[in-house]
């Protein structure tokens, strides 16, 4: 039990307990004016009524303020709960563009591989073909001596 409730309880105990043991003082009738009425009622079960009149406002007003706080907790919850989608999909989102990203830079990258292949294969047989005119003439003033 919380520590509030439990000071509740026993407090209402208590009052209960009160008023048992001195219920004869709390039925004895007295003169109680209210300004221009005066009339005889018993005052203590005057002021035990107000005491258990305010005790009742005070549960109704606690009932209706938890209620609220239900309500606002529950519509945050909702709230929290939409932008927690909401960042779910803008981080989905981002996976998708930086998969288009990489995708396209590994593209870029694998044509520029092809490209450099290319070249190295075009200056390969620039290179075996001048190596190869160089032997041939080099072959022809051999002959030629």
């Amino acid at each position: 039990m919380r520590l509030r409730l439990v000071v509740v309880l026993c407090s209402m105990a208590l009052l209960a307990a009160f008023v048992a043991f001195n219920w004869a003082v709390f039925a004895a009738p007295a003169v109680m004016s209210l300004g221009m009425v005066s009339f005889e009622a018993p005052l203590g079960l005057a002021m035990l009524g107000l005491t258990v009149a305010i005790f009742l406002i005070f549960v109704v007003y606690m009932a209706i303020w938890q209620g609220r706080v239900l309500m606002e907790e529950r519509q945050q919850t909702k709230e929290l709960q939409l932008q927690r989608t909401l960042a779910d999909q803008a981080e989905a989102s981002r996976f998708v563009e930086l998969r288009g990203a990489m995708h396209a830079e590994l593209q870029q990258l694998s044509e520029q591989l092809r490209q450099s292949q290319s070249e190295l294969k075009n200056d390969m047989r620039e290179s075996v073909n001048s190596l190869a005119a160089m032997l041939g003439e080099i072959d022809d003033r051999i002959k030629s001596r």
